[in-house]
């Protein structure tokens, strides 16, 4: 191999490093990339949760607007209410000593 020849080939090889290290490393590159990748990624999954909470309050909305059972259970369970006929005994505790 000339002179000329391996001059050639390691100005080559350091063009074809230098472009890797840019293609990696530049302010768009791989790294960049993989970043974005990421955050669209945390996006997604955020949004799908959201979708799912949305579609479970959608459902409670409409139990609470058209099914007595369940709104009378969330009464009880939430407010601490009782029915008409139903009565309140609130058991005794014996004196401290």
């Amino acid at each position: 191999m000339t002179k000329k020849q391996s001059l050639l080939l390691g100005a080559t090889a350091a063009f074809i490093i230098a472009l890797l290290f840019f293609i990696v490393f530049s302010e768009r590159g791989l790294a960049d990339y993989n970043m974005m990748k990421r955050e669209r990624d945390r996006i997604h999954e955020q949004n799908r949760q959201i979708t799912q909470e949305n579609l479970n309050l959608g459902v409670e909305i409409d139990r609470l607007k058209n099914d007595p059972k369940y709104i009378e259970s969330v009464a009880r369970r939430d407010f601490g209410m009782i029915g008409q006929s139903e009565i309140v005994v609130k058991p005794q505790r014996p004196p401290h000593r």
